[in-house]
């Protein structure tokens, strides 16, 4: 009753102890997934910051020499109208109505287009009208148009010089126009205009894959690397504005919509973060760079795509975080976990203590009752064991009796063939002797002498296989082994040993075992075989004997029709045969015995014959065969 209680209490102590571990466990892992969740979010936030850095500090690079690049371009066609302002030739032409003039500095002009990055050189009168051209000689000739209404015309005329980036009103195409004023004697004759067109730029810029587009004063697109963002607006323009530009003409019927681009955050001064959306409905986020062009009034905006690389740092960030956090994690677990152990390890001490102390008596009781109990059992199964051991020579010295009984009567044949001869070797050796043919008669006492023997050895193998018992383990040569089984099963089988081939490549083979139980083993088999063939005209059985490394085999084979596969599931069992006279002993006790010395009896079976094979340790060829 003491122990039944004293396991109610241990019982409700550790109910109590497991109850307060998982609130532990609880708090612990809502500590965790915090921890994991800041670290997450924050790693998020830094990577964030940091590629936007990155990626700011690369575009403003890039931006530079994109700046660098441009202001290249439009600084060497700068210098063509100045000069060609100084020429002789340019005055004569604007002071002159002659044809021939003019298309002689048509051809010069062309000359010099050709050797420049100007798209096209023309000279424009004091009334607006192009007198010569560089194309002049092309379909869309500037040569013969008015283009007073043109600002880089006014102002040239006014100021000296001008620059204005608009859409040709001959070619369609958009460029920069470069005017200088060409001064006469009497004032000014008229303007000389250089057209720079940005087409290969452009297209390096598309080739680099990022979107870049330069703005003028109006935040309207000029060039650009998304054809289909040209002269659109940064943003929304004014009524005024608009109105200008189409009474100009600067950018034909442009619709001059804004930008697919808003503006999400402003990091610094010419960096802004924005959304967009690209030609072909790709929405993205981009990081803008804006950077002044030098010597005019556009702005070159840089675009870079974020997310990939954004996501990219995050990503590795959070690894990075969570890699850092997790061993963190695992060792405050690891320690906790511990420590709920001792504390759970010295809560069961305690309690085991105290119920050791009311358990000792009644475990100790049962103990010395199991040791009764076992003792008596152990007798019992040593009795058994006895008793089955007995049993167990009986069945094989049984078996080996059946084996003699079988040979017995065909012994007497084997003895009288000798006593025959003896006898008849007896009365030649009188008659010799009364011839007193001394050497004849020593010959047949020879013979006799042999037969005896043989006789001899007869008997023996027959008393010797008699004998009861368990021999112990010897060395045994395989071949004085295989004569034996033939020689006791020569007295049943006269004539179908003959049938009998023997396979012996390495005479001196020895195996570990005993010389009478293995003869009763080969008997067995060797007698098997010779009754499966023994209907057969061209049956044969083979004995053969081979060394396998450490072991030796043994096989008998017959090409006899093969076992029945009902008979075959259970060949090792007891009582288990297909003979009408016999008991289905005989390969349980053979296997039995090979057991004994380590040894394995196993056997293949088709319907073409039958192959037992005995497996057993080789004897060391410096022993001698006690068999």
């Amino acid at each position: 009753m003491d122990a039944i209680t004293d396991q109610v209490v241990w019982e409700t102590r550790d109910a109590m102890g497991q109850r307060g571990a998982r609130r532990i466990w609880l708090a612990f892992l809502l500590a965790a997934l915090a921890l994991v969740a800041v670290a997450w979010v924050a790693a998020g936030v830094m990577a964030r910051g940091d590629a936007l850095d990155t990626l700011a500090t690369q575009a403003k690079t890039d931006a530079s020499l994109k700046v660098a690049h441009l202001r290249a371009v439009l600084e060497r066609p700068r210098a063509l109208p100045f000069l060609l302002a100084q020429d002789g030739q340019v005055a004569e032409a604007l002071g002159s109505r002659s044809q021939a003039v003019h298309e002689t500095l048509s051809a010069k002009l062309a000359a010099i287009v050709a050797g420049t990055e100007a798209s096209v050189i023309y000279v424009v009168g004091k009334d607006g009208v192009a007198i010569s051209s560089s194309n002049w000689q092309d379909a869309t000739s500037f040569v013969g148009n008015d283009y007073s209404f043109r600002d880089y015309f006014i102002r040239g005329m006014a100021t000296g010089k001008a620059e204005h980036f608009a859409l040709g009103s001959v070619s369609k195409r958009p460029g920069l126009y470069l005017s200088q004023r060409v001064e006469g004697p009497g004032g000014p004759l008229g303007i000389v205009v250089a057209k720079v067109e940005f087409d290969q730029i452009e297209a390096d810029w598309q080739a680099a894959r990022r979107p870049t587009y330069v703005t003028d004063e109006n935040g309207v697109v000029l060039i650009t690397s998304l054809p289909s963002w040209r002269f659109m607006a940064t943003e929304a323009l004014s009524t005024e504005s608009v109105a200008a530009i189409r009474a100009s003409l600067q950018f034909g019927d442009a619709p001059l919509t804004p930008l697919p681009l808003t503006v999400t955050e402003a990091l610094g001064p010419g960096v802004d973060r924005l959304r967009g959306v690209l030609p072909g409905g790709r929405e993205s986020e981009f990081l803008r760079i804006a950077t002044t062009v030098p010597s005019t009034s556009w702005q070159l905006n840089s675009l870079v795509e974020t997310q990939a690389a954004v996501n990219a740092l995050v990503r590795e960030r959070r690894l990075l975080a969570l890699a850092g956090i997790a061993p963190v994690i695992a060792l405050a677990a690891l320690l906790l976990a511990r420590r709920q152990s001792a504390a759970r390890r010295l809560a069961r001490e305690l309690s085991a203590r105290e119920e050791l102390e009311a358990r000792v008596k009644a475990r100790t009781d049962d103990l010395l009752r199991a040791r009764d109990r076992l003792e008596s059992e152990i007798a019992d199964h040593r009795a058994t064991e006895a008793k089955l051991q007995g049993v167990q020579d009986d069945l094989v010295h049984a078996n080996r009796l059946a084996i003699l009984g079988q040979v017995a009567a065909g012994v007497a044949h084997e003895i009288n063939q000798p006593l025959a001869t003896i006898r008849a070797y007896a009365d030649n050796a009188r008659i010799f002797l009364t011839r007193e043919q001394r050497a004849s008669v020593d010959d047949n006492l020879q013979s006799i002498a042999l037969l005896t023997e043989r006789i001899g050895g007869i008997t023996d193998e027959l008393k010797s296989f008699a004998r009861k018992g368990r021999a112990p383990a010897e060395t045994v040569a395989v071949a004085a082994l295989i004569d034996s089984v033939i020689m006791l099963l020569k007295s049943r089988f006269a004539g179908p040993l003959d049938r009998v081939r023997i396979t012996l490549p390495d005479p001196s083979l020895t195996v570990i075992g005993n010389r009478l139980r293995l003869e009763q083993v080969l008997i067995n088999l060797v007698q098997n075989a010779l009754e499966a063939v023994a209907l057969r005209p061209a049956g044969s059985v083979t004995v053969t004997a081979l060394s396998d490394g450490e072991a030796a085999t043994i096989a008998i084979a017959d090409n006899g029709p093969g076992i029945e596969a009902g008979i075959l599931a259970q060949l090792f069992k007891p009582f288990n045969t297909s003979k009408e006279r016999g008991l289905g002993l005989g390969l349980v006790i053979a296997k039995d015995i090979l057991a004994d010395y380590d040894g394995t009896l196993s056997v293949e079976t088709s319907e073409t014959g039958t192959c037992f094979t005995i497996r057993l340790r080789r004897g060391h060829r410096e022993e001698k065969s006690r068999g």
